[in-house]
């Protein structure tokens, strides 16, 4: 017999980091999410490690980063092996990107979803597993999507929105005729296993074996590393095999014999480099690898994709609620395929950078090092560009629809910038701690100076109370007061007294201007958020389930 139920607002396939990213942020939106994998259940190894400091400042926007941050490594340096020496040692260098976490955190992928599916779960959404997206259709009113469960169960729901993050092999990206376009390169082998070593694990290690490169990333664990072999991925041989192939090689660059214990996971892949040119057809959008795929030389697919699903999270909420109109989601792919884009070229460049293929730069690299560890500011100049390929800090949406160039030369972050421009030393500031709190809560903030007259703001509700008003001021305790008695907040900003920042809830910066008197603020807001928006009344459907047939 038919159950009729309430049928989900959006529904999101993949249970991976971006679908939970996704899934989690629409509930703290207070949007019905319905979560859907495949996996008969949770990944037991880990793609990806590496976390850059763009995404700690997501996950503190999303109020996990405390979970999640003891149960990782700081990795603060690159080092350069060969021929029994120590070549070169790069450091961090965010003096130019300021942020409260000026190191990428090594946490296995296994736990970060651990972290986010509890998040979610504490929201009221939990992963459905063992179910398959089998095929989907949709129209100006919905999606409906055919789902197999593991029994043979088939069931059809309806949902207003899809949301593709299915992987590198998604159906919602092939059912969509999406082309991902782009190339295949080299051949790696990846495995996980302890080595005795006295390589401090705080660095990532880069070792020229003679014949190839090999890299070691470090895990929490104490002596765990991920071992990366770039010139011989035989995939046929044993597990004990390619450990003592990595005690050779790790020997011959290290010189002195490398103990390497039996991996626990070995995995031989071909390296993509490939992205769609849109992430969105109608009511359905991709997000991560389904929609990009990316070398894991720089370690950047695990964090583009929380930053696709986080980008889009708050758009497709606002529309699902009624407080922007749909074409709000023009700007997630607007803002996102440039930056799948130029990650694609830095990828490459990064790829090319390991594998070290080129004899007469190998044969170069312990003068250019020498080099670079005698000049200095050589050195940091290099250390600096790493960071702002690496750390996403760079990332900016000058040029998207939601931003506005401001008309006078400003200190602070531009429009398209994110606001989070601070260090952890200043971080004790109170205003900067003040609003780090409000930066927790997905809303769009209008952060005016202390001289605002009141009369020029808009109404508290005016835009169905998807924007929140705050003076920044001296002192004060009242709701819509944030407290900066030390001017640090403020002067970090940019913001003058009689100043407005409007800052989107992805903590990115959309307008700002010296003053209100002149500046058609509502005019703004109207074309970014609906006035007076409302909640679209729930949708209801007929789920389906029926024994699949034999065909």
């Amino acid at each position: 017999m038919a159950t009729e139920s309430i049928s989900p607002e959006v529904l999101v396939v993949g249970a991976g980091p971006a679908g939970l990213t996704a899934a989690y942020n629409l509930a703290r939106h207070g949007v019905r999410v319905r979560l859907v994998d495949r996996a008969a259940g949770p990944a037991t190894t880990s793609r990806a490690l590496a976390t850059h400091a763009r995404t700690l400042e997501i996950y503190d926007q999303m109020d996990v980063l405390a979970e999640l941050m003891p149960r990782g490594r700081r990795v603060e340096h690159f080092t350069l092996h060969q021929g029994g020496r120590r070549l070169v040692r790069f450091d961090t260098d965010y003096s130019r990107l300021p942020t409260r976490f000026p190191f990428t955190l090594m946490v296995d992928q296994v736990i970060t979803e651990e972290v986010l599916r509890d998040a979610a779960a504490r929201l009221g959404v939990t992963v459905e597993w063992g179910v398959t997206l089998a095929a989907f259709e949709q129209d100006d009113g919905g999606v409906t999507a055919t789902l197999r469960h593991a029994d043979g169960r088939v069931e059809e729901c309806a949902a207003g929105w899809l949301v593709g993050c299915d992987g590198g092999h998604s159906t919602v990206r092939k059912t969509l005729e999406l082309p991902l376009l782009g190339d295949s390169t080299e051949t790696w082998l990846i495995a996980d296993a302890y080595v005795d070593t006295d390589l401090p694990q705080d660095s990532i290690h880069w070792l020229h074996t003679g014949s190839g490169t090999v890299m070691l990333v470090p895990f929490p664990e104490a002596g765990k590393w991920r071992l990366l072999d770039t010139a011989d991925a035989r995939g046929d041989a044993d597990p004990d095999a390619v450990a003592a192939r990595f005690e050779r090689k790790l020997g011959r660059a290290l010189g002195r014999r490398t103990p390497v214990a039996r991996p626990s996971w070995v995995s031989v892949f071909t390296i993509q480099q490939r992205m769609v040119p849109r992430m969105r057809v109608g009511r359905c959008l991709v997000a991560g690898d389904a929609a990009h795929v990316h070398s894991p030389a720089s370690g950047q697919g695990l964090n583009t994709g929380i930053q696709d699903a986080y980008n889009l999270a708050w758009k497709l909420a606002m529309v699902v609620q009624g407080t922007a109109g749909a074409d709000l989601l023009d700007s997630y792919e607007a803002e996102r395929v440039p930056i799948g884009r130029r990650l694609i070229g830095s990828t490459k460049r990064a790829t090319a950078l390991v594998a070290l293929k080129n004899t007469m730069m190998a044969a170069a690299l312990p003068v250019g090092t020498a080099v670079l560890r005698t000049v200095g500011p050589l050195k940091r100049r290099i250390e600096r560009s790493i960071m702002g390929a690496m750390s996403g800090l760079a990332l900016s949406y000058a040029d998207s629809p939601l931003s506005r160039p401001s008309r006078v030369r400003r200190r602070g972050p531009v429009p398209g910038a994110r606001v989070s421009v601070v260090t952890a030393g200043s971080y004790d500031a109170p205003g900067w701690r003040a609003f780090a709190a409000e930066l927790r809560r997905p809303e769009w903030i209008l952060l005016t100076g202390t001289d605002v007259a009141d009369g020029v703001l808009p109404e508290p509700d005016s835009h169905g109370g998807a924007l929140r008003v705050l003076r920044v001021a001296t002192q004060g305790t009242a709701p819509a007061v944030l407290p900066d008695p030390d001017g640090k907040l403020r002067a970090d900003l940019g913001l003058a007294p009689e100043g407005w920042l409007l800052v989107r809830p992805d903590g990115y910066l959309a307008a700002a201007g010296p003053d209100l008197a002149g500046a058609d603020l509502g005019a703004l807001l109207d074309e970014l958020l609906v006035r007076h928006g409302h909640r679209p009344p729930a949708m209801t459907a007929v789920h389906r389930p029926h024994q699949e047939s034999a065909t």
